[in-house]
């Protein structure tokens, strides 16, 4: 488990640069495997998740120090690159503990109660994240959220630990010991980042934020994403930088809009009610 000794390391303050990258190294190694192994239960939440979101239902990450930092990360790259801010992060301390620790936090077992009964309802769903299953904060969200009938996922490194019991879908990848004793902002880090990448990635392409590989409700704020959209509406329409360029224009930066207008040689408010009449896919390839 994370919090056990790993054997190989124990000399590790002793050891070269080198060996300590290429022991950590080794270490990392392990964890895609782990994550792997849980491929069923990451698949059934995402299912879940996005049958939440699709009826009304949000998205809340709830986690600790460095699990609650993972959750934000990840949360916070939803909105730019999907177009979607559906994912809330509640973490121990609030938000100024993102930055800093703040003493006893996720020991406040009554804090996560009165969070979740400020935001959560039946409607929504709720990952906790814990290395250890057992952190107090998230444990206590997790039962609450259970209480108000919303779905919830457990992300941690122990199963069978209380957070595992308490959830609806256990995702609890084996990493093993860290190379430092109890340093679960390494392979159990990792594999949190990994799951959560993997969960919010597939959710919103249930959700129909992606069209083939392509992010079509990305936002193009900046020159580099305009850039990127221009790109992705070449793609999917077959046309012109120029055609592509002007498309987008024309559709007041929406790329989903532009590539529908490219496409099919049209305006933009017959390519909004196309758009609103059937998916994007059946619009393109009809």
């Amino acid at each position: 488990m994370s919090q056990d000794r790993l054997d190989s390391s124990i000399d590790i303050d002793r050891r070269s640069s080198i060996e300590i990258v290429r022991l950590i190294q080794e270490q990392d190694r392990l964890v895609a495997d782990a994550v792997s192994a849980e491929a069923e239960k990451i698949a059934h939440a995402i299912d879940q998740i996005a049958d939440r979101l699709s009826n009304n239902g949000r998205l809340f990450y709830a986690g600790a120090g460095t699990s609650g930092r993972i959750a934000m990360l990840d949360a916070s790259e939803v909105p730019p690159t999907y177009g979607m801010d559906v994912i809330k992060v509640l973490m121990a301390g609030g938000q100024s503990a993102f930055f800093d620790a703040v003493e006893g936090a996720e020991d406040d077992e009554d804090a996560a109660i009165e969070t979740i009964n400020a935001n959560v309802k039946s409607d929504d769903a709720l990952v906790g994240i814990a290395a250890s299953g057992t952190t107090p904060y998230t444990v206590a969200a997790v039962r609450r959220a259970n209480m108000l009938g919303a779905l919830t996922v457990g992300i941690t490194s122990v199963p069978g630990s209380p957070l595992a019991r308490e959830v609806d879908i256990a995702i609890a990848p084996q990493t093993g010991p860290e190379v430092i004793m109890g340093s679960t902002r390494m392979k159990s880090g990792t594999a949190q980042k990994l799951v959560l990448n993997t969960i919010s990635t597939g959710v919103m392409i249930r959700l129909g934020r992606v069209y083939s590989n392509l992010m079509i409700d990305m936002p193009a704020t900046n020159e580099k994403l305009r850039s990127r959209a221009v790109k992705m509406i070449e793609l999917v329409a077959g046309v012109t930088r120029p055609m592509a360029v002007q498309a987008m224009r024309d559709a007041n930066g929406s790329v989903r809009l532009a590539a529908v207008m490219a496409k099919k040689r049209i305006g933009a408010d017959e390519a909004r009610a196309l758009l609103a009449s059937k998916p994007l896919r059946e619009v393109l390839e009809s």
